[in-house]
Order: structure tokens, then C-alpha cells, then sequence
């Protein structure tokens, strides 16, 4: 059931929360809800999500679920408004929690065309050094359910993997073991337009560090966005937004995602899927609809429109 929601309904702005992202996502929640305004929707105010959240929700008749991270981007905040019968944007609880599993999105999509990268798989107690035996470094080394690159590592021997599972591991016990893409990294959108997803323009990430991290993604001026991207020939382009939409429908996603690629040789390699993208003056998904013909405040209500596609 998609929603028709009224210029007058009050709307809450889900925000902030108890990640590693906080910062992040607050950005984001500041930017919706002057769009929001802007659009019309006065009822419309930021809530900072903490453990008084059911008590905060109190009154609102829809959420617009812009949390990054832990609890807000796993399927947990999905939960509690399925409990409270209130729509939200978004993906549902089952596509929040298996997308913010790397492995577990991997091992969904290994049956499929979404071409991926070899890995390993660590749980506490592995041995990291037996379960890159069948890979090549260089590695990277990622928290298995983290964002914006938090805890990752790119390791070049057996004696910096111990250091990089230990930093990876303040963020999650289990651990994603990956072979490091010496190419360009690219990003894709998915929006849903009457509940037909779709991808955006391709955005193609030149960065001035060694890898796309979190100062990269952050920090104005030390990353290139290139929009709609150039370094794909158009086979490979349209094949990678093949691949996004592909990746969106089989992982159960629903009224927006974006899906991140390393390209090499004109090969993209699926990376991982945001069901929440970031919507900070610098992040991708808003740049990526620009180039499509979506505004910033169009985009904001194309994604407000997703309500009730989660179902």
C-alpha cells in the first residue's frame, strides 16, 4: 500500500541515532527537513533517535528514515515502526537487516548476474591469516555491518592483517576479508517511481586518497565526483546500472537504495548496498539524481513518496 500524505500530516524526520554515523546522518536529517519545508510539509521535525524513541514517536503519522548505521539502517528502527503502524521510507526490516550485512548480501547475490569479489568470511575466533590463504593482497579488511568506511583497512602482508582485524573489530566481531580492485570506484541510485525501481546516472569517484575512506567521502575537496561517470564505455555503463537494479530487487529493497561498485578493466564488481544513502551536501545519491534531472527537493519527495512500498 503506497500513501497519499497530506501537506498538513506530521512527519518525523528520523535522525542522529547511537551510531558510529550519527554526525553523518544529522547532516542528512537538517537538509530533509528544510526540503520538506520548502516543499510545503509544516508539520515536518527532526527527531534524534535514542531509546526513548517509541515515547518520541508519539503523535506522528509517518517517518522519514534517514539514520545511518547501526539501529537505524539494519532493520531495528524498521521494527519498531512496523510496531507502531507507522509508514516510513524505505527499505523494510528484511532488506535493512540483510543489506547491512556485507557477507550475508554477498551470499544472496551470489545467484545472480551482480558480478562480485572474492572474499572471506571471519567470525571471532578465526584466524585471519588461514582465511586469506586462497586470496591475493592486496586485502581489504571491513567490519561486516559499518558504513561509511568505518574500521576499514587496505593491508599489503600477513603482518598488518592482525592490526587491521583488531581496528575492524571495534566496530563489529565479524569481519569481511576482501581482495583490494585496483581500479575507480562508481556508485549508482535506486529510486522507485509508481513501485518500479530505476537506477539513477552512474557517479564515478576520483579521489585524491589512496582509497575512497571516510575523509574522502566527507571532507570537501579531497574526492572528484564525475557525473554521469566517464570512465565506463557505454556497454559497461548500462551494464552496471543493470546490475544496481538487479541487486536492489533481489535483496528486497524498496523505494531507494544505492549500490557501490570498483570498476576494473571495464568490469564493475559490486561492493555493497546503502539502503540509506546519505543526503549531506557532499554525499552521492543527491548528485546522482542532479544529473538525472532530479533536484534536490524533487528527490526528497520522490523518496517521501516510497512510503508504504516497504510492505
Amino acid at each position: 500500500m503506497q500513501y497519499t500524505i497530506s501537506k498538513e500530516a506530521k512527519i518525523a524526520v528520523l535522525c542522529g541515532g547511537m551510531s558510529s554515523e550519527r554526525e553523518v546522518s544529522l547532516r542528512s536529517g537538517k537538509n530533509i527537513l528544510a526540503a520538506l519545508k520548502r516543499l510545503g510539509y509544516a508539520n515536518a521535525e527532526i527527531v534524534d533517535v535514542s531509546e526513548n524513541i517509541m515515547n518520541d514517536l508519539k503523535g506522528f503519522e509517518y517517518a522519514y528514515n534517514t539514520l545511518h548505521g547501526k539501529y537505524g539502517e539494519d532493520g531495528c528502527i524498521q521494527g519498531v515502526l512496523e510496531i507502531m503502524k507507522i509508514p516510513y521510507t524505505g527499505c523494510g526490516v528484511m532488506a535493512s537487516a540483510i543489506c547491512m550485512n556485507k557477507e550475508f548480501t554477498k551470499r544472496i547475490l551470489k545467484n545472480t548476474n551482480v558480478p562480485l569479489i572474492k572474499s572471506a568470511f571471519l567470525l571471532p575466533g578465526d584466524n585471519p591469516v588461514k582465511k586469506v590463504m586462497d586470496l591475493e593482497y592486496p586485502i581489504m579488511v571491513k567490519p561486516v555491518s559499518e558504513g561509511s568506511s568505518y574500521g576499514m583497512s587496505k593491508v599489503n602482508c600477513d603482518g598488518e592483517l592482525f592490526d587491521a582485524v583488531k581496528e575492524a573489530r571495534k566496530y563489529n566481531a565479524e569481519v569481511l576479508l576482501e581482495e583490494f580492485i585496483d581500479g575507480f570506484f562508481v556508485t549508482v541510485g535506486v529510486l522507485e517511481r509508481d513501485g518500479k525501481p530505476f537506477a539513477t546516472e552512474i557517479l564515478e569517484i576520483r579521489t585524491k586518497t589512496e582509497w575512497y575512506d571516510f575523509d574522502a567521502k566527507y571532507t570537501k575537496g579531497l574526492s572528484e565526483f564525475i557525473v554521469p561517470a566517464t570512465g565506463l564505455s557505454k556497454e559497461a555503463y548500462e551494464l552496471t546500472q543493470k546490475y544496481a537494479v538487479e541487486a536492489h530487487i533481489e535483496t528486497g529493497c524498496s523505494g531507494v537504495s544505492r549500490v557501490d561498485f570498483m570498476v576494473k578493466d571495464d568490469k564493475p564488481y559490486f561492493l555493497e548496498i546503502n539502503t540509506n544513502p546519505g543526503m549531506t551536501d557532499t554525499s552521492d545519491l543527491p548528485a546522482q539524481a542532479k544529473a538525472g534531472g532530479i533536484d534536490y527537493d524533487n528527490l526528497v519527495l520522490m523518496i517521501l513518496n516510497s512510503v508504504g512500498l516497504n510492505k
